[in-house]
């Protein structure tokens, strides 16, 4: 008994992080499947402090590993006001960036990303300045995963790679937890054509759209070389 004292108190950084992810595996799984599902989840701890500093934590822990992290928009934005929601997804998604970067960089060449990934790496080796690592954040079409990896990977200056995922995020998750909120707040009184719930939701159409059209031609410049 004392033995496995020991070693739980050795290892227990290490235990901890295993369990978040499989924690995390379990939570993806729910998002693929039944999105009504986390959202009632969302709503049972959206009042317990604990409960969302864990989610918080998972979503550092899943960014950091590749996983989809971002489903922890479904668990806050629509129980907390907007700033709220903002401030909590920034430390969840800028952290996990961090982790992502430190573990991709240690990987370096062993990492085998898929097509569009490499689209992204080769990409962001001719233009990694502050504006374009940015605007690749706030654009939908380019997960945060192949971004904090390639960053790793590249070896990208942490300041700038940090500043960037603060800056670009902070804009794209105001634009999505806007939309949320507002969304939520008008099925429940009915408005839904106030100016405040459609705007946001306008902002996000267009946000689709550009990063879809400046996702394929990073992908014709690429075939075109």
């Amino acid at each position: 008994m004392k033995r496995l004292a020991n070693w739980l108190h050795r290892h227990w950084g290490v235990l901890l992080l295993l369990t978040l992810v499989a924690v995390g595996l379990v939570l993806a799984t729910w998002h693929a499947r039944d999105l009504t599902v986390l959202l009632e989840k969302g709503e049972q701890i959206a009042d317990r402090p604990a409960a969302m500093v864990a989610v918080v934590v998972l979503m550092i822990v899943l960014f950091a590993f590749a996983l989809p992290g971002s489903l922890g928009l479904w668990l806050i934005a629509p129980f907390h006001p907007p700033v709220v929601s903002v401030a909590m997804l920034l430390v969840g998604s800028v952290l996990g960036a961090l982790g992502a970067h430190t573990v991709s960089h240690r990987l370096g060449k062993r990492w085998s990303p898929g097509a569009s990934a490499e689209r992204l790496v080769e990409f962001l080796s001719h233009r990694s300045d502050l504006l374009t690592q940015s605007a690749l954040r706030v654009l939908p079409g380019f997960p945060h995963s192949f971004v904090n990896y390639a960053g790793g990977v590249l070896g990208l200056p942490r300041g700038t790679f940090l500043l960037a995922a603060l800056l670009g995020l902070t804009v794209k998750w105001g634009v999505y937890a806007t939309a949320v909120h507002g969304a939520v707040e008008a099925i429940e009184t009915g408005d839904a054509l106030q100016p405040q719930t459609v705007l946001p939701l306008f902002v996000l159409a267009a946000l689709l759209l550009l990063g879809g059209l400046v996702r394929k031609r990073i992908e014709r410049r690429r075939d075109s070389d």
